[in-house]
């Protein structure tokens, strides 16, 4: 049997790992300024938690998790997404009492099996954030302007931010009977996966990516329409905030997201560009305020969003030739006596950080050269014997091609000095 990854599970090395690095250094900096701190929650969970919060009726659950009973019998979970674990982490450790505002931000990969696609894998890596406790849509503008800001950072300029409303408990639920009953009357012509839908959460067939249903749906009522006062208000103060902050916004009618706790503002930044295809999400979230109640804590306004990082390195891909690590020094050691000198001087030029690079392999000095160039090194130290016996080392400036020698003496601190500026 030929040992490989497990189809849509794929292995990130070389420059796609110092990339998808970048993309979480930046993304830890951006969360520090708005204050958020870290969470890390476990990847297997009780399946209850996702069926509670996620929803039976949304495709993930339905058709999407990877569950199984461990030796016990009881059922777990991949999570498949990120938001259930921290809310059920923020309900466990009682995290409300610190403070009234909580932020969190999370990386880390999730599970779904779904068809392998550009830029969407059945292990993906996910960025996101979470507020709980903040009802006002200052919260929301907050969420939306730390998406606007790490794409800025990454430098992903072909992006727009669609925006809608999804309603409360008080105009959904009279949304949904309308809307249902305008279902009712196309139920032979919608797909088997919107049937499903019409019946537990009509709102989420505006989700189906069929082009038959799709085409169906454009003279369904939307729930933008129909909401409240006070979700209005909510909106109208979303965008204000996002005309304060310069922040261009496009109202999508058709806008819902695709897991069933969410409510009011739901939102989304695509991509313009033709890199990723039909998949242009690159970030997605919105509100949630009753999946914290809905877990068994007290009712909590919440807001959050998560953003797959396959995508936006996909639209980063010409930043990964800047990330190529070139050694600064690579030793060339003729023979095993340079060892003596070139072990604790590597030893303490790595210690300041610098890349220091040596031949494992005991190569013959025409061999080391070539990898030094090979690596596109800095300098080139040579220390074979002659030099040992002058007591000097040679220097090699691998840009230019000029060299000096160095005395023995001084050679620590010569090349701190040298590689300091």
């Amino acid at each position: 049997m030929k040992l490989q990854s497990i189809r849509g599970m794929n292995d990130i090395f070389e420059l796609e790992a110092r990339l998808w690095g970048k993309i979480e250094s930046i993304s830890r900096k951006v969360f520090a300024a708005h204050g958020y701190t870290e969470i890390r929650t476990p990847i297997v969970e009780n399946t209850q938690l996702f069926q509670r919060s996620v929803g039976e009726s949304s495709d993930i659950v339905a058709k999407e998790m990877y569950s199984f009973s461990d030796r016990n019998g009881d059922s777990l979970s991949l999570r498949p997404e990120g938001t259930a674990s921290v809310v059920r982490a923020y309900l466990q450790h009682s995290l409300m009492q610190d403070k009234a505002v909580q932020k969190f931000f999370y990386l880390g990969p999730m599970f779904r099996h779904e068809r392998p696609q550009k830029g969407r894998y059945r292990q993906f890596y996910q960025l996101g954030v979470e507020v709980f406790g903040a009802a006002e849509a200052l919260a929301d503008v907050e969420v939306i302007q730390i998406q606007d800001a790490l794409l800025k950072a990454f430098g992903i300029e072909e992006r727009e931010l669609h925006i809608s409303s999804l309603g409360c408990s008080v105009c959904r639920p009279p949304y949904n009977a309308k809307l249902k009953q305008e279902l009712d009357k196309i139920s032979d012509k919608i797909c088997e996966d919107c049937l499903r839908r019409k019946e537990k959460n009509p709102l989420r067939v505006f989700d189906c990516k069929n082009p038959n249903c799709q085409e169906l749906y454009k003279g369904l009522p939307k729930m933008m329409d129909a909401i409240c006062g006070d979700c209005q208000e909510h909106f109208a103060d979303l965008k204000k905030g996002l005309d304060a902050l310069g922040i261009r916004y496009k109202i999508d009618t058709s806008l819902v997201r695709g897991l069933d706790y969410y409510n009011r503002s739901a939102f989304e930044f695509v991509s313009t560009g033709e890199v990723l295809g039909a998949q242009a999400t690159l970030s997605a979230g919105g509100r949630y305020d009753t999946l914290v109640e809905n877990l068994g804590g007290k009712p909590t306004p919440a807001v959050g969003f998560a953003a797959g990082i396959e995508r936006l390195a996909l639209l980063m891909q010409e930043q990964k030739d800047s990330l190529q690590l070139r050694p600064d020094i690579y030793f060339v050691l003729p023979d095993d006596s340079a060892w003596e000198i070139a072990l604790p001087l590597a030893a303490i030029l790595r210690e300041h950080g610098h890349y220091i690079e040596t031949d494992l392999q005991k190569k013959k000095m025409k061999q080391q050269m070539k990898r030094a160039n090979k690596l596109a090194a800095r300098f080139v130290l040579i220390l074979g014997e002659s030099e040992r016996e002058s007591a000097k080392a040679i220097l090699k400036n691998m840009e230019d091609g000029q060299q000096r020698e160095i005395s023995l003496d001084s050679l620590e601190q010569d090349l701190l000095n040298l590689l300091s500026n």
